[in-house]
């Protein structure tokens, strides 16, 4: 399937291919991945989301246990380098994260960065202040509804005055087939890594993605091509990110 003219889409499964061939074949590792799409996602929170300002900014990322998680712990951490005010709702207990996303969770907590566990009793609103919700709940690898503790953390982020940021693509939209969960993140933008997900090209989801932004996570063309996707032109030879489409006026 193609998004913006002749740009591919990967599905799921595909997605976790270029993880693999990322780490054997061209040498770069998830932690590498994790910390590019990080700063993709902290910079794009930045220069679009935060009027190039985030000092003084109130930012609440979620993040759950795997991969978009990680991510959004980075741009936690970023974010607060440059002068925000950032707190982390986790969906499970420190202890019961693992790897990387354990890794990321141990540097936050070295800075100082709250964390707050919604496993043992979800916040009942984000705070009024807040200038933008960051959602790293949920992967491409999700199937079937959100429950537990995402679930009901997606309800207040979507309860909230402000702006969600998703990452990747909204947690609780499936990757693949583009089916809406419930419940499911409405995002007023989301930044989608390295190529959009198939599930991204099916009409009627801007709903819940709203801005449709690919990001630069340095993976290079013949890492798709091993997979049978050839790009037919350089992506990011001018900037770092790529505005696919345009969500409905909120």
């Amino acid at each position: 399937m193609n998004i913006a003219g002749t740009l591919p889409s990967l599905s799921a499964s595909q997605m976790a291919e270029i993880d693999r061939i990322m780490l054997q074949d061209f040498g770069v590792g998830s932690l590498q991945l994790m910390e590019l799409a990080g700063h993709a996602v902290a910079s794009f929170a930045r220069e679009h989301q935060l009027d190039g300002l985030a000092h003084d900014k109130r930012i609440v990322v979620l993040a759950g246990t795997g991969g978009n998680g990680g991510d959004g712990m980075v741009a936690a951490r970023l974010l607060t380098a440059w002068g925000a005010n950032v707190s982390v709702i986790l969906t499970r207990p420190v202890e019961d994260h693992a790897g990387i996303a354990l890794h990321q969770l141990g540097i936050l907590e070295r800075w100082g960065i709250p964390l707050i566990d919604g496993s043992r009793g979800v916040p009942a609103s984000i705070p009024e202040d807040t200038s933008l919700i960051i959602d790293g709940l949920l992967g491409f690898s999700l199937e079937g509804d959100p429950h537990g503790t995402a679930a009901e953390l997606i309800e207040v982020a979507n309860a909230a005055a402000a702006p969600i940021l998703a990452i990747d693509l909204p947690s609780g939209l499936n990757a693949t087939t583009g089916e809406i969960g419930a419940p499911c993140i409405r995002a007023a933008a989301t930044l989608t890594l390295a190529l959009p997900k198939s599930g991204l090209g099916v009409d009627d989801i801007r709903a819940v993605t709203g801005d449709l932004w690919l990001a630069d996570i340095g993976v290079p063309p013949a890492a798709y091509a091993r997979i049978g996707v050839p790009l037919s032109a350089l992506i990011f030879t001018s900037q770092p990110f790529l505005r696919l489409s345009t969500g409905p006026t909120r």
